[in-house]
């Protein structure tokens, strides 16, 4: 099992860049960010945390592009992954989309997870076209839109939101394939969709059980006859070493732990202290 940090990105505090260095040096495995492109003010959409209209972190109205980001942090580290925890296709173009994750993959070497997102803010999602009820079949065109794209010399895709004929379009990643796991609450409905359309999943903070729900995942994997075993990325906050080997124990191939918004220097210092709380 990894370990992993995921900074929400701002226009304020540490750079991203930073970040990922420094956890990098700390003996991080992972480096993930969020994304949202923008927050309609007035929505129906309720933030799953707080149950209405109302933030819990005005950083949801400040993030950074995710793969700027990432390409910043691509830029000083050598090692590192590099992940979003979670992205939201569905509210881009798959072609340009494809090539974006593309190119980041071939200049930091292979280095790129994709984690991704149906979108809770359903408004969000209308503003880029997407239908509330169709956001589930979106994200899997997208997604498989794109992979058409990394993978096939002449690639081509036809469905109810993305359709293009044969096309060319290089570099392709040096993973083959990018890893794709999907952030989302532990149902069956969601392990049924990872089972068909990813490789792994990523859990929500409102996601208890972990060990118990990543027996779920593995049983809806092989039910739908997928070889091997899922991917698991659990978030938690502060380490809780007995916790963690239970995860471990049950499945779970990568933690990652929320950083804190605060200066750069104090966020820089929190990385070494978990480093050393985890062992690392």
């Amino acid at each position: 099992m990894k370990y992993g940090v995921v900074l929400f990105t701002s226009d304020r505090g540490i750079a991203p860049a930073r970040a990922a260095q420094v956890a990098e040096g700390a003996g991080f495995a992972s480096f993930a960010v969020p994304e949202h492109t923008h927050i309609p003010v007035r929505r129906e959409a309720a933030h799953p945390g707080t149950g209405d209209s109302s933030l819990p972190d005005d950083r949801y109205l400040r993030t950074l592009d995710p793969w700027v980001a990432l390409s910043m942090a691509a830029a000083v580290t050598s090692e590192i992954r590099l992940s979003t925890a979670v992205a939201l296709p569905a509210e881009h173009d798959p072609i340009g989309l494809a090539k974006t994750i593309a190119s980041v993959d071939h200049l930091s070497g292979g280095r790129v997870s994709l984690g991704i997102g149906f979108g809770w803010n359903t408004d969000e999602l209308s503003d880029h076209g997407v239908p509330a009820g169709r956001r589930r079949t979106a994200l899997r065109e997208h997604v498989a839109a794109m992979r058409a794209l990394w993978s096939a010399d002449e690639a081509a895709y036809a469905g109810e939101f993305v359709r293009f004929g044969p096309s060319w379009a290089w570099p392709k990643p040096v993973q083959q394939p990018v890893p794709v796991l999907l952030g989302a609450g532990g149902t069956e409905r969601n392990f049924k969709w990872i089972a068909r359309h990813a490789d792994g999943w990523i859990t929500t903070p409102r996601d208890t059980r972990i060990a118990e729900l990543a027996g779920s995942l593995r049983l809806a994997w092989q039910e739908a006859g997928r070889d091997g075993a899922p991917l698991v990325t659990a978030l938690a906050g502060r380490p809780d070493l007995a916790e963690l080997a239970r995860w471990r124990d049950a499945g779970v191939t990568e933690v990652l732990f929320g950083l804190p918004d605060r200066p750069a220097d104090d966020v820089a210092a929190y990385i070494g202290k978990l480093a050393a709380r985890l062992g690392l």
